[in-house]
């Protein structure tokens, strides 16, 4: 089961509101951990998850999937207001690219 818990997508901050580091897992958004060390942080959320999981098998719950095994179609809609909309392309148009190709490169900066 650990192994499994190890697809899972984990994060290590600073919390200065804390004064410690905090591990959290995007699966599992209400979880965390904090800890004086990165290294404990990750270590803390990662059994805390793992715990998380084994009661979710054992209640029959449904468990969140892993982010990295699942398989994305690389498209999504957005929507905007008119005026936005309108914006983008002019300056999509200004730039000699698609809207799309423009809209995907504001969106991976």
């Amino acid at each position: 089961m650990a192994q499994d818990n190890d697809k899972y997508t984990y994060r290590i901050t600073w919390s200065e509101d804390d004064g410690e580091y905090v591990g959290l897992c995007a699966e599992f958004p209400s979880l965390s951990w904090l800890s004086d060390t990165p290294e404990a942080a990750l270590k803390g959320i990662r059994k805390l998850v793992e715990e998380v999981v084994s009661e979710m098998m054992k209640s029959g719950d449904k468990v969140p999937e892993p982010i990295a095994a699942k398989h994305f179609s690389g498209k999504f809609m957005v929507r905007v207001p008119p005026d936005v909309h309108r914006q983008l392309a002019i300056e999509a148009a200004e730039a000699g690219v698609s809207l799309n190709r423009l809209a995907s490169a504001k969106l991976s900066q």
